[in-house]
C-alpha cells in the first residue's frame, strides 16, 4: 500500500494480533480491512487517530486520538465496539498514550515514562511499570496466554531490553541486547523469542525469552539505516521467519529454521569449533533474503508474515524450504513506533 499522497497521510498502521486483519488511520478517520481478501470490514470518519489497536477479529477496538479535536485528546483511551458504534469505555492520562496492546485478558497502556496493566475485561488496574524515558512508546507484545510477555527498553544509553510477565505481573528478566539504544522490540506470538534492533540497524539479535540468552544473531547490512519494524511468523513452536523492514525501503526476511540447521553443521566444522555461534550467524548470509525497493525509502514501513507453508525441497535433505506470504504497510507519522 504506497501512501504517495500527502493528502491523506496515514497516521498509522497496524495489524491485530494473529495478523488477519488490519487497522489504518488518516486525519478524517480510520478503516478496518481483511487481510487475506483486502475487503473493507469498518469505516468510520470521525477525526484523526494515532492509535487503532484491534482485539483479534472482535468487534473491540482501543482507539486513541492525535488531539486535532478537543473530543480527540492523545492522553484519552477509547474502548470502542464496532458493532453499535459507540463507545464501551474511556480511560483519561496524565500524558500523552504512546502504544496501546491487548489480547483476552489484559490491556497495556504505554507512556512516556509510566505503563499500565489492566485487566482486560473488569478495567480494574493490576500494575504499574515505572520505565525509563521512552520517547517513542517503544514496546512488544506476546498475545498468547500461555506465554504473555511485554518487552519495554530497560535503558536510553544501550539496548538494552525489560521483559515482564504480564500474566504473573513479575519481571522475568532484562536482557542487554545492543550496545546502543534500541530501535525496534518484536516478540514471537507465543512469547518464546525475542528479537531486538538498535539504532544502529546493523545487526538483529533474537534471544530466548525463558532463558535469556541470545540464539541468532542475523547482518542486515554493513550500513547503518533505521529498522522501523520486526515481526516473527505465526508458529505455534519455533518461528520460522523473522521480518524486518528499514528506512532504505527494503525488507528483510531471516529464516530461523534454516539457521539451526546450520548451525549443527557449522559446530561441527573446523571453522565452527573456533569461531562463537554469534560470528557464525553474522558471517553466514545464507538465511537472509532481502526483498529490495519494497516500500519507498525513508517512509516507516511495518510488515507481517501472514502464513508459512513448509514445502518439500528435493535439493537438501536436512533443511526445510519455506514459502509465505508476507504483506508491508507504510506509514507517514513519525510521533509512534
Amino acid at each position: 500500500m504506497a501512501n504517495q499522497s500527502s493528502r491523506y497521510p496515514i497516521l498509522c498502521a497496524s495489524f491485530n494480533q494473529d495478523n488477519s486483519g488490519f487497522a489504518i488511520s488518516t486525519k478524517d478517520g480510520f478503516k478496518i480491512i481483511d487481510s487475506n481478501t483486502g475487503r473493507l470490514c469498518y469505516d468510520r470518519a470521525v477525526g484523526a487517530f494515532i492509535i487503532v489497536e484491534m482485539l483479534y477479529s472482535s468487534s473491540l477496538l482501543a482507539i486513541v486520538g492525535a488531539g486535532e479535536q478537543p473530543s480527540l485528546s492523545p492522553r484519552r483511551l477509547c474502548l470502542f465496539n464496532t458493532t453499535t458504534g459507540a463507545p464501551l469505555r474511556e480511560m483519561t492520562f496524565l500524558t500523552s498514550i504512546l502504544a496501546v496492546r491487548l489480547n483476552r485478558k489484559r490491556l497495556v497502556v504505554v507512556l512516556q515514562e509510566k505503563t499500565y496493566i489492566y485487566d482486560s475485561n473488569s478495567l480494574s488496574m493490576l500494575d504499574t511499570i515505572d520505565t525509563v524515558p521512552n520517547l517513542k512508546g517503544l514496546c512488544a507484545f506476546s498475545p498468547s496466554l500461555e506465554g504473555c510477555f511485554l518487552a519495554l527498553p530497560a535503558s536510553t544509553a544501550k539496548g538494552a531490553v525489560l521483559v515482564y510477565n504480564v500474566m504473573e505481573l513479575q519481571l522475568h528478566c532484562e536482557i542487554d541486547a545492543h550496545r546502543s539504544p534500541l530501535a525496534a522490540i518484536a516478540l514471537s506470538s507465543n512469547g518464546k523469542y525475542i528479537a531486538t534492533a538498535s539504532e544502529q540497524g546493523t545487526i538483529i539479535r533474537v534471544h530466548l525469552v525463558s532463558k535469556a540468552t541470545k540464539s541468532y544473531s542475523f547482518r542486515r547490512g554493513t550500513c547503518p539505516s533505521t529498522i522501523f519494524s520486526l515481526s516473527f511468523a505465526p508458529s505455534l513452536q519455533l518461528p520460522d521467519i523473522l521480518v524486518a523492514t528499514s528506512s532504505s525501503g527494503s525488507v528483510h526476511i531471516f529464516s530461523l529454521g534454516f539457521e539451526t540447521n546450520q548451525r549443527t553443521k557449522m559446530s561441527g566444522s573446523f571453522l565452527g569449533s573456533i569461531l562463537p555461534y554469534s560470528v557464525n550467524d553474522a558471517l553466514d548470509p545464507a538465511h537472509h533474503h532481502v526483498l529490495h525497493n519494497a516500500v519507498s525509502a525513508g517512509v516507516r514501513s511495518y510488515a507481517v508474515v501472514r502464513k508459512v507453508d513448509k514445502v518439500a525441497d528435493s535439493s537438501s535433505s536436512e533443511i526445510a524450504s519455506c514459502s509465505g506470504i508476507i504483506q508491508a504497510r507504510t506509514c507517514h507519522s513519525q510521533s509512534k513506533n
